[in-house]
């Protein structure tokens, strides 16, 4: 059973899956700022949102098994946009969350969190509600 976006407690999804490259971010970008406008978001709130996108992708390449694949998924909830990126890694370690980068994730994406599986897969988590502001400073 299919449900429309929009509707009080429904929820839909799409899920990108890329080769565990920089050359590719673009793509998850231009997915973040498409899904985002669908929800109807601010400019300001788009970009903050592909800027965020960007370093949980960069800080997951940082440690991502050559050759791997990089995959985000993202969910329509109301008035929201989650987003989950994660890649197998060689070291299995969660990002540090006293970096310049976790700190830019914080700020942009509202709330962030960060997991890792027993396979070694680090997931980085991003939930931005529409007209939430920036998140905390």
């Amino acid at each position: 059973m299919s449900q429309i976006a929009g509707e009080p407690g429904t929820q839909d999804f799409v899920e990108v899956r890329l080769p565990a490259a920089g050359a590719y971010l673009s793509v998850l970008r231009t997915a973040t700022a498409g899904l985002a406008a669908r929800l109807d978001f601010t400019l300001d709130e788009i970009e903050d949102l592909r800027i965020a996108v960007d370093e949980a992708c960069a800080i997951l390449l940082q440690q991502a098994v050559p050759g791997s694949v990089l995959s985000c998924v993202f969910r329509l909830i109301d008035d929201a946009l989650a987003v989950t990126v994660s890649a197998p890694t060689t070291d299995g370690r969660a990002p540090e969350r006293d970096t310049f980068a976790w700190t830019v994730l914080s700020a942009l994406a509202g709330k962030v969190e960060s997991a890792v599986s027993e396979d070694r897969t680090v997931t980085i988590s991003l939930y931005k509600e529409r007209g939430a502001g920036p998140g905390p400073s």
